[in-house]
């Protein structure tokens, strides 16, 4: 039950999204009165575990962010607190449309069997090119860790504080250019290879295609998983995750936070010029000198009044604004499928995140163009407003790692993860075009696993306004902002409005389910008030 609205605050943070949860947990800490105002009925944004299948009402799946990778340990250690993670083994699962005796990988924690694979099914020349390109990432992931927990600095200068002098060029190029670019250093002859790492790190999420500026820093941000026991991975938060959520608001609730749900904010008042408030969708109002917008940074830009802010940086957010192009096919099922490329004795592939790729069919011996084209025909059609007849999807379905999101009769928790698609398709309407894409989707994936449309129970899709609906995200980009835009581009944490924060994933360093943010704005709002 939500307590009663207090009529002051010293702090009132808009959002209870996990970088929201994050600065309230070290605000109250340290002393403040904290009140955290979520406009949805239930805590996390898109960090949620939700019951959402009519027809399968007891089944319970991450209906937004599905996986925990990229928070960092040194954040955990400062919230003394602990998540439960799952390690997913296979984590990747590359599958192509032929029948047994098909080109698969399956990578892992069993480093021999992966380039077995990748020398039977593609070349040894792969396994030297996945060789280098791992190298190099744990190099970076390790010079960059730093720079997550305190404020942006311009990338070359990022560069020569945190990376290695052997790495700055690769890094500031890295940050800078494309994922394709990138790639192409390491001399892959596997060109659905190549798709697969372009597609799940560098275009994950992402308004862009493979050759566009700045997909290389999102190549790097999905690198950067350092949980312990992940080798750098990603890994199922147990529970869903929601897990994460709940963790962090009973600890701000400990440490004497006040969260409301169901209590939207409109607006948010100045006196003199500096924060003095917020107003509520019931008229109600709150008073405090400090508001921290943990909501995206254009609903925070939207509930100040106009002309507020600082000219520069409202042009600079409005030139780096774009809507979200990713599609959630969650889904339920009865069983598990059967993919035609893997023997019978391959480990199962069921908790790793599943590639179906387009382009993959001319790796089985089958006709299409390769698969770095065919990205890029995705892309073009994207650009031009259609429904991409190949998308790239990444399939999941956790239920076989964490079996406490099924139900009492044993369904599974799954999802298509699809990228890309245009947020507003031309000449028709999601309404009217979603019924028959999620029916090509299901086409797609039945190529690789021939009777999976029989298995599924339900099916709830969510195509970019769908995900800007259900989770309050403006244009429904699942970063906030675009994860081509990078460190001091991004929304800062002082928005140069006195009293008036920023701390979401529109910020520093990336969109994710990292919580750096949170972490990095409530260390700012303490520093400028002297504690």
């Amino acid at each position: 039950m939500n307590a009663e609205l207090p009529a002051r605050a010293d702090v009132v943070v808009i959002g209870a999204g996990h970088n929201g949860l994050v600065s309230a947990v070290l605000l109250a800490r340290a002393g403040l009165d904290v009140l955290v105002l979520e406009a949805a009925d239930t805590i996390g944004g898109a960090t949620r575990t939700e019951q959402p299948f009519p027809k399968v009402p007891g089944l319970r799946h991450s209906t937004g962010s599905y996986l925990l990778g990229l928070m960092p340990p040194e954040l955990l250690a400062t919230l003394d607190v602990t998540i439960p993670v799952l390690r997913r083994d296979p984590h990747y699962f590359l599958p192509t449309p032929g029948g047994a005796g098909s080109p698969y990988l399956l990578i892992g924690s069993d480093r021999a069997a992966t380039r077995q694979q990748l020398t039977e099914f593609f070349s040894p020349a792969d396994v030297a090119a996945d060789d280098a390109m791992q190298a190099e990432l744990a190099a970076l992931r390790d010079d960059l860790a730093p720079a997550w927990l305190t404020g942006p600095l311009p990338v070359e200068e990022t560069a020569e504080r945190y990376v290695r002098p052997a790495l700055r060029e690769v890094f500031v190029n890295l940050v800078r250019g494309s994922v394709a670019d990138h790639l192409a250093r390491f001399d892959f002859r596997s060109e659905l290879l190549v798709s697969m790492y372009a597609v799940t790190d560098g275009l994950s999420g992402l308004n862009a295609g493979p050759d566009d500026p700045g997909t290389g820093h999102n190549f790097l941000v999905h690198n950067m998983c350092r949980l312990p026991g992940s080798d750098g991975t990603w890994m199922i938060a147990e529970g869903g995750m929601g897990t994460v959520s709940r963790t962090f608001a009973q600890a701000a609730r400990t440490a004497g936070a006040t969260i409301l749900t169901g209590t939207p904010v409109t607006s948010v008042t100045l006196d003199g010029g500096a924060a003095s408030g917020v107003v509520l969708a019931d008229g109600r109002t709150v008073a405090a000198s400090v508001v921290l917008g943990a909501c995206d940074p254009y609903r925070l830009i939207d509930l100040l009044p106009d002309g507020a802010l600082p000219a520069t940086l409202t042009d600079r957010m409005a030139a780096v604004r774009r809507p979200g192009t990713t599609l959630k096919l969650n889904l339920a099922l009865t069983g598990l499928p059967r993919f035609r490329c893997l023997p019978d004795d391959a480990p199962s592939p069921f908790g790793s995140t599943i590639h179906l790729l387009p382009g993959s069919a001319s790796l089985a011996g089958g006709d299409g163009p390769a698969p770095m084209a065919a990205l890029r025909a995705m892309w073009a059609d994207v650009q031009a407003g259609r429904l991409p007849a190949e998308p790239t999807i990444e399939w999941y379905l956790h239920t076989t790692v964490d079996p406490s999101l099924s139900d009492e009769a044993g369904h599974h928790s799954s999802a298509l993860f699809v990228q890309s698609v245009p947020y507003a398709p031309a000449g028709t309407t999601w309404d009217e075009a979603l019924p028959g894409y999620v029916d090509r989707l299901v086409a797609i994936c039945e190529r690789y696993a021939p009777g999976v449309g029989d298995l599924i129970a339900d099916a709830v899709p969510l195509a970019p306004p769908g995900i800007e609906a259900h989770f309050g995200i403006t244009g429904g980009h699942i970063h906030h902002v675009d994860n081509t835009v990078s460190f001091t581009d991004r929304m800062p944490y002082a928005t140069g409005v006195d009293g008036v924060y920023a701390g979401s994933a529109g910020c520093h360093p990336a969109g994710s389910v990292i919580g750096a943010a949170g972490h990095n704005a409530a260390r700012r709002i303490l520093a400028d008030l002297g504690r």
